[in-house]
């Protein structure tokens, strides 16, 4: 493998590990959600956090 085929898995394997992390961290920076109902049986809260 010639030195520019090797600096190019380096840099695609760099690229997937940042794009990894960007998106892990977004997903810890979510923030819960709540749903609150209100019908005939009366108040709801839901939430998934």
């Amino acid at each position: 493998m010639s030195r520019n085929g090797l600096y190019a898995v380096i840099a695609i394997l760099l690229i997937a590990v940042v794009g990894f992390a960007i998106y892990s961290y977004q997903q810890q920076q979510a923030q819960p959600g709540i749903e609150v109902r209100v019908d005939e049986q009366g108040i709801s809260i839901d939430g998934n956090g």
